[in-house]
């Protein structure tokens, strides 16, 4: 099949150079248009389920609401896992798909569940709603508005213009752009109309508080009557009767008492009022501002919609009053185009290394052209593939095409020196043509090469059954990988030829005088090598013994974190903080944070957003740190050094708990792991203060480990309550309903809102609540009076135990259990290391009551999944590379002979780990599946040549000398260009480097051992393994 193809690569090979043409231009155009992402989305397939139950406790939200949600989800098809979170007025269920479960088939299946529940649950305001089309990497734009001083605010206080402008000016434009599924407000107040109730007042006209809320909403509505007919017209019938101001408001009639009209105003003070609000925003320790977080639509790309973004925003301004400025202060666009450099630098710098070094060994400039050619094609030939594909250009997805750079012109470096040496060979030959010597050098190295890339492409496939994060983040590297090799196949075994009839010329060429150097000292040692086998094989084991003791010592990861240029601190405060005295603690944290010079903005949202985002309480905050780039810095070096300044500043605030993480980090680690640091040790049972009191105890005892720091428990307890607990001996005593005493909490104390005013497009709530003044204490509310059937008022004390406790702040849920969780981070040591210690600190010290037990999440959690997914694949991928050099040589010992080369490119793998100071983590794990692939290119070229020559009846001894010779350049070539391919990665700095190092140091450190090794140790054990020529392909 080879022979057939060379022949109509030669026979046809101006068409071959003009598909070369067309190829290259193709993938120059699809460059141009490749949509770009910082990192590949590594959010699961999650359907979020939100549930907004104004005023209701975690304890009754959880009863309620949560777990009628949860049950009904079990049971659906691709469901993974379900979590949940219970809070102060808001239920969030989050269900979890698997990863190739389609988006919009998983929302239709959760949406049509959702009525089962609604049928297990109390009457709402709101029903249960699914979250925005997105995903945990959604929040691709966060902006806040700010005013000036003497901007007119149309009589409002400036936070309540300010969200009000949001909500229903720069919201709803921002809409409008393609690629946003939603715009969540957080951050100053809401509008409302509210009607304050004076108990007095309705004692005094025998009222009650359900009669005004009935005749708020009978008053308010427009109806239509459909038409008369005029002469010749139609006209419409519109009754209108909407309430569009106070006045309307307060000129509704409750009843009528004598004859004279009860309205509203008599009995309640009507005025503009706050919405109870769950958080806020501020800025560096000074203004507060409204803001607002643009989240992408699902399968969107971040780079183009925030492009978008940026070409709305001049509209969105000129609608906004003076004074009234938008401030985008966090967007992934400055992320994406610093980690998509990163790669692309490094890709570039690898492409000149390798072309200098083909140029200088190579020595002839026209063959060298040829070879350096196969780098463009190929990564061209990959970008094509990935538009196909719909892979994004990403961190992952150039770095495949980073570390294949310098395999790409392996197989064009063996065809086009063998075709070389044979021209040299042959150049008195005047029976052969120079396109039969051409077909046949380039037939003779064709299998090798063909098979030597095919195996790196097998040994990445079973990278595509990668689960979860990692397979997120490694699959399209993979696929890139591939694509790369399969564009530097077709080159090599059908171009070079072609182009080598074109531009190969037999020319005399002085020798790269350090390859004169390194071919002096090769033979000799070969020589050697060839003759004490024995010696060569004690060093080997030598080798491998000490690599072993290496792998002992180094650390485990998951991944290494992402560096994304900026900080989020995560800050809890004491449970039973209120919102105003959080924004107080929060905002000086701000000035001592603003007050160092590398920062340039902090921005800090206390509590959450509306629904649509996680439910955090108000005793938790994010304080968002954006920094001036660190060549500017002139104190510190690094960003590490920046957190332990903050740290230090920060430890004397009294209360408070700080976890130190990165924006995209902290999404992916809330959502996907479900806790915000890289170490959770998850107590699950029943009983709140039984998980409380474990969780405690597994935080005292773990809290001396090395290396781990920002040590926390869940603070899921300890919010103050007042609970009115209702008499049903009394109830039944006075003739009371309980229902009466149950809307008498939910209306007259906690509000409700009954109806809304509609002015033009925007919609105000109307909420009707008792004035302050007579439930803002226990004792007040004690007082409170409740209507009996016998006309008599009767306080709530009489009808109710009114006591203060202490309850949740939030119920955390997982597969249906509660559970409570103590986290942390890791610093300074490797992750596995500090789990190991964990684990053997709680079997030693803690015990669990029957029905409860503990798991270990967050990154570790990871960890563990992939190394158990890397424990089947690498078994596999050996078995596929034995089979394959089986099909390629027809003997399994030659297989093995070549197979040889793994365990000595693991050798300098283990030991580039070990110098670089990296841990074994997932990258380095698919580094180590690389060299499976890469390590047996130069032994099987080795081998090739040297079956060859005794195919040909050289003696044994003979042609493993001769063989080496002859394929001493192109292995060294190969090699060094693949190093000097991948030393960009290894040495980078910039953004996601710290991915891309332990894979690069692996392949790096290991083709160097495994080069070395092979041209000694691959000829040492040839005898070994050879059987009779005639058996050889």
């Amino acid at each position: 099949m080879h022979k057939r193809l060379l022949n109509t690569a030669l026979h046809y090979r101006l068409l071959v150079v003009l598909a070369l043409i067309m190829v290259t231009a193709v993938g120059v155009h699809q460059y141009n248009s490749l949509p770009v992402d910082a990192f590949p989305d590594i959010s699961p397939v999650m359907v979020p389920v939100f549930t907004e139950a104004d005023g209701m406790a975690p304890e009754e939200v959880e009863r309620l609401i949560t777990f009628p949600v949860e049950s009904v989800m079990n049971g659906l098809p691709g469901v993974t896992q379900i979590k949940s979170t219970s809070a102060f007025g808001m239920s969030v269920v989050y269900v979890y798909f698997e990863d190739d479960m389609d988006i919009y088939f998983a929302r239709q299946l959760v949406n049509e569940r959702l009525g089962e529940a609604l049928a297990q649950m109390p009457d709402l305001q709101e029903k249960p709603k699914l979250g925005p089309i997105s995903t945990g990497l959604g929040q691709i734009f966060i902006y806040y508005l700010t005013i000036d001083d003497s901007a007119d605010t149309e009589g409002k206080d400036p936070l309540s213009y300010l969200r009000d402008l949001n909500d229903w000016v720069v919201k709803y434009q921002l809409q409008t752009v393609r690629g946003v599924t939603d715009i969540l407000s957080v951050g100053g107040h809401v509008l409302q109309y509210q009607v304050n109730i004076k108990p007095d007042m309705l004692l005094q006209y025998g009222l009650s508080i359900h009669d005004v809320t009935e005749a708020i909403r009978q008053n308010n509505g427009n109806v239509g009557g459909q038409y008369i007919i005029t002469g010749s017209e139609e006209n419409l019938v519109r009754g209108i009767g909407l309430l569009n101001s106070l006045e309307d408001i307060s000129n509704v009639i409750i009843d009528n008492i004598d004859g004279t009209p009860v309205r509203v105003m008599e009995v309640a003070d009507v005025e503009y009022g706050r919405a109870v609000r769950r958080g806020i925003v501020s800025r560096n320790g000074g203004e507060e501002v409204v803001s607002g977080i643009v989240l992408q639509l699902y399968g969107e790309n971040a780079s183009n919609v925030i492009e978008r973004l940026y070409a709305k925003l001049p509209d969105v301004q000129k609608s906004l009053p003076e004074g009234v400025r938008l401030v985008p202060y966090y967007e992934q666009q400055e992320i994406v185009q610093r980690a998509t450099w990163t790669v692309k630098s490094a890709l570039l710098t690898g492409a000149v290394l390798a072309a200098i070094v083909l140029f200088a060994f190579i020595g002839n400039f026209r063959s060298a052209m040829i070879v350096v050619f196969a780098l463009p094609f190929s990564g061209l030939v990959s970008i094509i593939l990935m538009q196909q594909a719909d892979i994004s250009a990403n961190l992952m997805s150039l770095g495949g095409i980073a570390i294949a750079m310098g395999m790409l012109v392996d197989g064009a470096i063996v065809m086009v020196e063998n075709i070389y040496r044979h021209l040299n060979v042959n150049a008195g030959d005047d029976i052969r043509s120079r396109t039969a010597i051409i077909i046949d050098a380039a037939y003779e190295v064709a299998r090798p090469v063909t098979f030597s890339l095919l195996i790196v492409i097998v040994v990445f496939v079973p990278i595509l059954t990668l689960q979860g994060a990692e397979g997120q983040m490694f699959i399209p590297m993979s696929y890139t990988l591939c694509f790369a090799l399969l564009g530097s196949l077709i080159f090599a075994v059908l171009a070079v030829p072609a182009l080598a009839s074109y531009l190969m010329h037999v020319k005399k060429h002085k020798e790269f005088f350090i390859f004169v150097i390194l071919q002096k000292l090769h033979d000799p040692l070969l020589r050697i090598s060839v003759k004490h086998p024995v010696l060569v094989l004690m060093l080997v084991l030598a080798l491998l013994c000490g690599s072993g003791f290496m792998a002992m010592n180094l650390g485990t990861e998951f991944i290494p974190t992402l560096e994304e240029g900026s900080i989020m601190i995560g800050v809890n405060m004491a449970p039973s903080i209120a919102l105003e005295e959080a924004a107080a603690i929060i905002k000086k944290l701000e000035t001592r944070i603003i007050a160092l010079p590398e920062v340039e903005e902090v921005v800090s949202r206390i509590g959450r957003p509306e629904a649509g985002s996680h439910p955090h309480p108000v005793n938790y905050a994010e304080v968002h740190i954006e920094l001036h780039p660190e060549k500017e810095w002139t104190r510190l070096t690094d960003k590490a050094e920046l957190v332990e300044e903050l740290e230090e500043n920060l430890s004397d605030f009294p209360g408070i708990q700080l976890n130190f993480t990165q924006p995209i980090q902290n999404a992916f680690d809330e959502l996907v792991t479900g806790v915000r640091s890289q170490v959770a040790v998850k107590v699950f049972g029943e009983d709140l203060d039984i998980l409380q009191s474990k969780a405690t105890e597994i935080r005292n005892s773990i809290d001396n480990i090395e290396g781990l720091v920002d040590l926390s428990v869940e603070q899921s307890f300890g919010q103050p309550q007042v609970q009115v607990i209702v008499d049903r001996r009394a109830c039944a005593a006075y003739g009371v309903n309980a229902g009466e005493i149950l809307e008498l909490v939910e209306t007259a104390i906690g509000g409700q809102i009954v109806d809304h005013v509609y002015l033009n497009t925007r919609r105000y709530g109307i909420q009707i609540r008792y004035t302050e003044d007579t439930r803002d204490n226990i004792h007040a509310i004690k007082s409170l009076l409740v209507p009996s059937r016998s006309g008599q008022m009767l306080p709530l004390s009489q009808l109710a135990e009114v006591r203060e406790d202490v309850g949740s702040i939030q119920i955390n849920r997982e597969n249906n259990q509660r559970r409570w969780i103590v986290q942390g981070n890791v610093r300074g040591r490797d992750l596995g290391g500090v789990v190991g210690d964990i684990r053997r600190l709680i079997a030693e010290k803690i015990e669990l009551p029957d029905g409860y037990h503990i798991e270990y999440g967050g990154q570790y959690e990871s960890q563990m999944r992939a190394m158990r997914r890397l424990g089947i694949i690498v078994p596999v991928v050996g078995m596929t590379v034995l089979l394959m050099l089986y099909l390629a040589f027809g003997s399994i010992k030659s297989g093995l002979l070549v197979m040889v080369n793994i365990p000595l490119g693991l050798i300098g793998g283990v030991a580039g780990l070990y110098v670089m100071g990296e841990y074994i983590s997932v990258p380095a794990a698919v580094g180590f599946i690389a060299l499976f692939g890469i390590a047996v290119q130069d032994s099987m070229v080795l081998v090739s040549a040297i079956n060859q020559l005794r195919r040909e009846g050289v003696e044994m001894v003979e042609a493993v000398i001769t063989g080496c010779h002859q394929r001493f350049r192109p292995v060294l070539m190969t090699s060094i260009t693949t190093v000097l391919g991948l030393l960009p990665l290894l040495l980078s700095t910039g953004i996601g480097a710290d991915v891309q190092r332990p894979l690069a140091a692996v392949v790096i450190f290991g083709i160097i051992s495994s080069t070395l090794l092979t041209l000694f140790v691959i000829p040492a054990f040839y005898k070994w393994f050879a059987v009779r020529p005639e058996m050889l392909e």
